[in-house]
């Protein structure tokens, strides 16, 4: 089959410059499997609705299989000159199968093809990707779980706010990363649509059973309207909105990581297995991992507006343009799926320096507002409270003391209401487990926050 599946209309060939101008064999080769596995449900809906006879679609089906079996093993050679995944199967398929293979594109276009390839191989990649984010979420309790009860200071504006459980802070990422995992399965849902049978855009004459096609590929719905099947990429820009959230959720743990396992923080050590060092000073252990995460995450932004402007000035229904859409959409895959597997990898062996991390929790007047709190348990108004703890600050810092290591004395010099129990109000443990409230970060809450996370994963 060498020549153009256009050239009754033409009258000279094609230039070889348009040939690989045109050619979309760099990322299409990666199709292969569901091109052919479209392939055969295809010939076997035809055999169905009487178009071809079923010995016809056995022949083909066993021909696609062979082609499959080459192509895996790498013994098919790749040319613009036939231009896309479609052709290469069916030039291949014609050398197994002679005149036959001619029939297989009866009722078929490439628009609707492609259409369908694409969702066969993002719904797989995003199943994947779902697994992934459970092992991930999984890792992500584990480390909570294992550093039970380690205080740590909260943040707000990267200045010290109030302690929090270190486990606390490892659970907000798992709210994060089950969010993403909500995302990709309602993607899922909305890419799980047949698109087969629409044909270029108007749908086919003959009397194709797409409902069948869809079981046999594993599909829950099939298309409703031809012209928006062909055209329809919205699949891809969800996966690709899902995985720039997801993206970003990472780049905001990597952040941390590396401002947490700098000299100034201490408060986590990285696995050596993780880290890189540098070529001229010998003591370095860089994050790498952390960085690098953090720096891909502008891969799939890019990647997402690329799709994005692609597709923002497309009349219906299908042009060549669309060609490109892979091409962003491959990228992004391969590029979460490397960052979750590397975090999936080093999440468990990062040590937490409970002793950094506690005695930091201490300081910088985190306990602030508990002694706020301390003063509207004794009938103070909160916003008289507030500006008295102000006063205490401002006198503290002057001496150069925590709150809490100001005598009796010199705290009721700002409200006669404090008494000697202040002190237990001020401790790091206090304000900890004090912060009852639903979602709030006491032990009790935490523990039950991590029990209940685990039994979710146990049923996903």
């Amino acid at each position: 089959m060498g020549e153009k599946p256009w050239d009754g209309r033409f009258s000279e060939p094609t230039d070889k410059a348009v040939e690989a101008f045109t050619s979309s064999m760099a990322v299409d080769r990666h199709l292969y499997h569901y091109d052919i596995d479209g392939s055969i449900a295809h010939c076997r809906t035809l055999a169905r609705a009487g178009v071809i006879a079923e010995t016809e679609a056995e022949e083909l089906a066993a021909g696609l299989e062979k082609v499959r079996q080459e192509i895996s093993r790498g013994e098919v050679v790749f040319s613009d000159r036939l231009e896309d995944i479609h052709m290469h199967v069916e030039d291949r398929l014609a050398a197994h199968v002679g005149a036959l293979a001619r029939k297989l594109h009866t009722a078929r276009s490439r628009n609707d093809q492609i259409a369908l390839d694409a969702r066969l191989y993002l719904k797989a990649e995003t199943r994947g990707i779902i697994a992934q984010l459970r092992a991930f979420r999984q890792a992500l309790v584990d480390l909570a779980e294992a550093n039970m009860g380690v205080a740590m200071p909260g943040y707000t504006h990267l200045q010290r706010a109030q302690p929090v459980l270190f486990s606390h802070h490892a659970m907000a990422y798992y709210e994060m990363f089950t969010r993403d995992t909500s995302r990709f399965c309602d993607a899922l849902e909305r890419m799980d649509v047949m698109p087969l049978g629409s044909a270029a855009l108007a749908g086919t004459t003959y009397r194709l059973d797409r409902e069948y096609t869809a079981r046999l590929l594993g599909f829950s719905k099939v298309s409703e309207n031809s012209m928006d099947a062909v055209s329809d990429r919205d699949f891809m820009l969800e996966f690709m909105s899902a995985a720039s959230i997801c993206m970003t959720h990472l780049s905001r743990l990597s952040e941390e990581l590396v401002l947490w396992s700098s000299a100034e923080f201490d408060f986590v050590d990285l696995p050596d297995a993780f880290c890189t060092g540098s070529s001229i000073m010998p003591q370095k252990k860089n994050p790498d991992i952390p960085e690098l995460v953090r720096g891909k995450t502008g891969r799939v932004f890019g990647g997402l507006v690329n799709l994005l402007t692609l597709m923002k000035s497309l009349p219906l229904t299908y042009n060549r343009d669309m060609q490109e859409d892979k091409i962003p959409l491959m990228d992004a895959v391969d590029t979460l799926k490397a960052c979750l597997d590397i975090y999936i990898r080093m999440t468990p062996n990062i040590r937490v320096k409970s002793g950094v991390t506690g005695r930091a929790a201490g300081r910088g007047f985190q306990n602030a507002t508990d002694l706020a709190d301390y003063l509207v348990s004794k009938g103070m108004a909160f916003r008289e409270a507030h500006a008295c703890v102000g006063k205490a600050v401002a006198w503290a810092m002057d001496c150069g003391k925590e709150l809490h290591e100001l005598s009796l004395s010199e705290l009721q010099q700002f409200s006669g209401k404090i008494g000697e129990d202040v002190y237990d109000a001020l401790s790091v443990e206090q304000m900890i487990d004090r912060r009852r409230v639903f979602g709030g970060t006491a032990r009790e809450n935490v523990a039950a926050a991590v029990k209940k996370a685990k039994q979710r994963l146990e049923a996903e």
